[in-house]
C-alpha cells in the first residue's frame, strides 16, 4: 500500500488568485455551509432549536448503543496497538525525529483535547453527581454522603479519560501514520485512503473533510460562546466587569484576536508557548488546591476515585441504561460520547500535526495514559475540594454550580477560608479559563486551514486570520441570537457520521499495519533466532 498515487494534492490547491494555497471548491463549499447554517438557525431559533433537539434526543435514546460500541472498539483498538508488534513502527519515515521535545508535546496534547474545561468542570460536574446518578443507587449509596463524593469523582474521570482519550488516539495515530507514512495531506479523508484509494481525492474525500470543518468551526465556535460564561463570572467577582451579554461578545472578540493571533505565529511559536505557560500554571492551581483545601480529604477521595475507576472501567463503559425514563445516561455519558466524537477531526488532526517520528506504542501511551492520569489527579483534587468545603465548611458550592455551573469552582475558592487569597486564586483562574481558550482557538484554526489547504501544516497566515475571526464571529452572532444551545446541539448530531468514519478507520488500519509490515514466516522467525545466539 505505499504505492504513490497518481493524482497530486498540491495540484487541488490554488497558485493564484483569491485562493492561492487553498482548495477553492473546498473553501467555497466550507464558506456556503457556515453561512446557510447559522442563517437557518438565527432565523428562526426556537424552530432550528427544536428541529437539532429532534436529531439529538433520537441519537441519545435510539443509539446510545452504537455509541458505546464504537468508544469501546476505538479503546480497545488502541490497547492492542499497544503490545502488538506494530508498536515499534515510526509515524513517519524510519529516520524521522520528533519535532518537538517531549514535554512540549504533552503540553500541546494538553491545550487541544483539554483546556479550560477542567478547571470549572472539575468541580461542576462531581457536584452534579454527587447530588444523584444510577451508579450511586446500584451500589446502594446514599446522596450528599461521603462515598457520594467518591462516586462523583469516578464517573466523572470516566467522562473524561480512557474512552474520550481512546477516540482521539484512534483519529491522530491513522491521520499520523497514513500522511507521514504515505506522503499524502494531513487531513481528514487520508485516514480512508486504505479504503477508498486515489478516490478521497474526489468528492467522498470532500465530503469527508467537509464534516471534519463542521465539527471544528461550529465546535469552536459554541465552546467559544458558551466557554465565556466562567470567564465573565470571574471577572465579575473580581469586580472588573459586570457579567451582561455585550461584554461577554467584548470577551469573544478578545479571545478571538488573540487566538488568531497565536495561530498566525505557527505551531513552533505561539501554540507551542501558550501551551508550555497554561500548563505551568495549571500545576501551580492544582497544587493551591491540594494545599488550601481539606488536603487529607480531597487525597482521600482522588486515590479511592482512582481505584474505582479502574476497576470499574471497563463495565461503566458497557453499560446501557435498560429503563427508558432515566435519562441520567442520555444527559452525561451519551451526550459527552456524541461530543467527543464530534471533536475527533480537530483534536485528531491536530495531534498528529505535532506528532511526527513518533512510534506507535509511544504515540498510544503518552496521548492516551498521560492525559488520563491527569484527568484522575485532576479531578480527584477539584472535586474533592469542592465537596469537601461543602461538607465541612458549609461553603453552599452545590448550591452555587446549581444555579451556575461556572460558579462552582469560585465557590469553592471562596470556602477555602482564606480571604485575603480569594482575589488572587480567582485572578489565576480567570486569566488560565482566558488562555486555555486562546490555545483552543488557534489549534482549531490551524486544524481548519490545514484541511482546507489539502494538508499543508503551514497554511497562509491571511487564511488563519481569516477562518480565526470566523469562528468568533460565529459565536458571536449566535450568542446575540440564542442559538448557541442549538449549535451545540447540532454538533453533537454531526457526530453520527463521524462515528462511522471512526470504524472504518480501525479497519484501514488493521488492514494497512498487516500489509506494511508482514509477519516474518516461522521457517524465518527460528532462522533469525539461530542466528543471533
Amino acid at each position: 500500500m505505499s504505492e504513490n498515487t497518481s493524482i497530486k494534492p498540491e495540484n487541488l490547491v490554488a497558485s493564484s488568485g483569491l485562493f492561492k494555497g487553498m482548495n477553492p471548491l473546498m473553501g467555497i463549499l466550507s464558506m456556503v455551509m457556515i453561512i446557510g447554517f447559522v442563517g437557518y438557525t438565527i432565523s428562526d431559533v426556537e424552530a432550528s432549536a427544536e428541529v437539532f433537539a429532534s436529531g439529538k434526543n433520537f441519537i441519545i435514546s435510539s443509539l446510545d448503543w452504537f455509541y458505546v460500541i464504537v468508544v469501546n472498539v476505538a479503546l480497545f483498538f488502541v490497547f492492542w496497538l499497544m503490545v502488538s508488534r506494530f508498536g515499534d513502527v515510526k509515524l513517519g519515515k524510519p529516520d524521522d525525529e520528533p519535532d518537538f521535545s517531549t514535554f512540549s508535546w504533552v503540553c500541546m496534547l494538553f491545550s487541544a483535547g483539554l483546556g479550560s474545561g477542567l478547571i470549572y468542570w472539575g468541580v461542576a460536574e462531581p457536584m452534579y453527581h454527587i447530588q444523584g446518578n444510577p451508579f450511586q443507587e446500584q451500589l446502594g449509596i446514599e446522596a450528599g454522603g461521603v462515598d457520594a463524593v467518591v462516586n462523583s469523582v469516578t464517573v466523572t474521570i470516566f467522562h473524561w479519560g480512557l474512552h474520550g482519550w481512546g477516540l482521539y488516539v484512534l483519529v491522530g495515530l491513522c491521520l499520523a501514520y497514513f500522511s507521514y507514512r504515505y506522503d499524502l495531506p494531513l487531513t481528514l479523508r487520508t485516514a480512508l485512503y486504505p479504503i477508498l484509494k486515489e478516490r478521497i481525492y474526489g468528492p467522498w474525500g470532500h465530503l469527508v473533510d467537509l464534516i471534519g470543518v463542521f465539527g471544528t468551526i461550529f465546535g469552536l465556535a459554541t465552546s467559544l460562546g458558551l466557554g465565556v460564561t466562567p470567564i465573565a463570572a470571574g471577572l465579575e467577582n473580581l469586580g472588573w466587569m459586570a457579567n451582561t451579554q455585550t461584554n461577554q461578545l467584548i470577551l469573544v472578540a478578545i479571545i478571538t484576536c488573540l487566538g488568531t493571533a497565536s495561530a498566525a505565529s505557527g505551531v513552533g511559536k505561539g501554540v507551542r508557548i501558550l501551551s508550555e505557560a497554561n500548563v505551568m500554571a495549571s500545576v501551580g492551581l492544582l497544587i493551591l488546591f491540594i494545599i488550601l483545601g481539606p488536603t487529607a480529604f480531597l487525597l482521600g477521595v482522588t486515590i479511592s476515585g482512582f481505584g474505582d475507576y479502574i476497576w470499574n472501567v471497563i463495565p461503566m463503559g458497557f453499560w446501557i441504561n435498560g429503563e427508558p425514563e432515566n435519562q441520567w445516561q442520555s444527559w452525561w455519558t451519551i451526550f459527552y460520547w456524541g461530543w467527543w466524537i464530534a471533536w475527533c477531526p480537530f483534536v485528531g488532526l491536530f495531534i498528529a500535526r505535532v506528532s511526527k517520528g513518533r512510534t506507535i506504542r509511544q504515540f498510544c501511551y503518552f496521548v492516551l495514559l498521560i492525559p488520563t492520569s491527569v484527568v484522575m489527579l485532576w479531578m480527584g483534587v477539584f472535586g474533592g475540594a469542592a465537596a469537601g468545603v461543602d461538607l465541612f465548611n458549609d461553603a453552599g458550592v452545590i448550591d452555587a454550580t446549581n444555579n451556575d455551573y461556572a460558579s462552582g469552582v469560585f465557590a469553592t475558592i471562596a470556602g477555602f477560608g482564606y480571604s485575603w487569597l480569594v482575589y488572587p486564586i480567582t485572578v489565576l483562574v480567570t486569566v488560565l479559563l482566558i488562555s486555555w481558550f486562546v490555545t483552543s482557538s488557534d489549534s482549531g484554526t490551524l486544524v481548519m486551514c490545514t484541511m482546507l489547504s489539502m494538508g499543508d501544516e503551514h497554511p497562509p497566515v491571511k487564511f488563519r486570520i481569516f477562518w480565526g475571526l470566523t469562528a468568533g464571529v460565529v459565536a458571536g452572532v449566535l450568542m446575540l441570537a440564542g442559538g448557541l444551545s442549538a449549535l451545540q446541539t447540532a454538533s453533537i448530531v454531526a457526530g453520527l457520521p463521524i462515528a462511522v468514519i471512526l470504524l472504518c478507520m480501525v479497519y484501514g488500519m488493521v488492514h494497512a499495519l498487516h500489509e506494511d509490515h508482514p509477519a516474518p514466516d516461522v521457517e524465518d522467525k527460528y532462522e533469525m533466532e539461530f542466528l543471533n545466539r
